[in-house]
């Protein structure tokens, strides 16, 4: 197949403006056609130097947009819904930023709308799949040369958090990742969760629970732990280690520069996300593009975006009472095997 495929990009903020630049210079066999975001200035501004791409307020008029044949949704979690929706009902392939939907109930409503259709049109951007090391890991442990996973312990921090980040999202944005990564990692569905609340750091902004604990106990009896650090100072960190039967892995332990000179030694940490997993992005966004061309999707699906959500909404859940949340979950269509 030679012709380009033309991608809808919804959202053109921080994540949208980044895969605006990705798929005109890293990924081949796509371009983008169209944008939308309310802010249409913002938009032409993601798009300069793009030939050829109309700029819309509404994403289901960008969707709708001549030559459009995906469609990749970066915009704020409460429009995702819609926008997933319109492209399924178009029969167009879907990539969209996770979380699937804000809740759990708008994110099973996604799931039914692809199970009624019979086949997969959705991927939901967990990229840490993606990524080397975390490929590395799951080839590792799905081997079983370690033995048995036992725990699972993470680390996950930021420099700093946005001015409208709360304590909830903590877990419901941050932790996301966490939720997804372990869940494939262990090929477990995540039961319950309990959550831990240190005394906030006094750099975390007035009334924000930052750091916390995060516990998942799993369908196999694995016990996952997150930290989530928010306010660090530091640099963006994500570590993971599995601690099996006859052994342990661990990643992003050597994920930056160490230069050593004048008797010190420093290492240099990536300061966000885009720039610690730019390779990931770089291979979720190539495999995307590769499916769709061909009208099917790969990777996390509809169902892992519905599970991620369910188990963060038990999270906050547990961040709110202090008690372990058990996690409920609808049964998984068959579509998802």
């Amino acid at each position: 197949m030679s012709e380009l495929l033309g991608v809808a990009v919804l959202g053109a903020g921080h994540m949208g403006a980044d895969h605006v630049r990705r798929i005109g210079s890293t990924v081949g066999g796509a371009r983008v056609v169209a944008i939308a975001d309310p802010d249409t200035t913002r938009a032409e501004a993601a798009v300069a130097g793009h030939a050829g791409v109309s700029v819309h307020r509404s994403a289901v008029a960008a969707v709708d947009a001549p030559g459009v044949g995906a469609v990749l949704v970066a915009s704020p979690e409460a429009a995702h819904e819609e926008a997933v929706l319109a492209a399924v009902a178009r029969g167009l392939p879907v990539l969209c930023e996770k979380p699937l939907a804000p809740d759990s109930a708008a994110a099973l409503r996604v799931v039914e709308a692809e199970a009624r259709l019979g086949r997969r049109l959705i991927q939901v951007g967990f990229m840490r799949r993606y990524d080397s090391e975390y490929a590395a890991l799951k080839t590792l442990l799905d081997s079983g040369r370690l033995g048995r996973p036992l725990l699972l312990h993470c680390r996950h921090r930021n420099v700093s958090s946005p001015p409208h980040f709360t304590s909830s999202m903590l877990i419901s944005s941050s932790v996301s990742h966490e939720i997804d990564a372990a869940r494939w990692l262990l090929g477990q569905e995540v039961t319950a969760v309990t959550v831990v609340r240190p005394i906030p750091s006094a750099h975390a902004p007035q009334g924000l629970l930052d750091p916390q604990l995060v516990l998942f106990e799993t369908s196999g009896g694995v016990v996952v732990d997150v930290e989530i650090f928010v306010n660090s100072g530091v640099g963006y960190e994500v570590r993971c280690e599995a601690v099996c039967e006859r052994g342990g892995a661990g990643l992003g332990a050597a994920h930056s520069l160490l230069v050593r000179s004048a008797g010190r030694a420093e290492e240099e940490l990536p300061q966000d996300y885009l720039m610690r997993f730019a390779d990931a992005y770089d291979r979720e966004v190539r495999a995307w593009v590769a499916a769709a061309r061909e009208g099917r999707a790969t990777g996390p699906s509809a169902w892992d975006g519905y599970a991620a959500t369910a188990v963060a909404e038990a999270g906050v859940e547990a961040l709110r009472t202090g008690t372990r949340v058990t996690v409920e979950m609808a049964e998984r269509p068959a579509l998802y095997g």
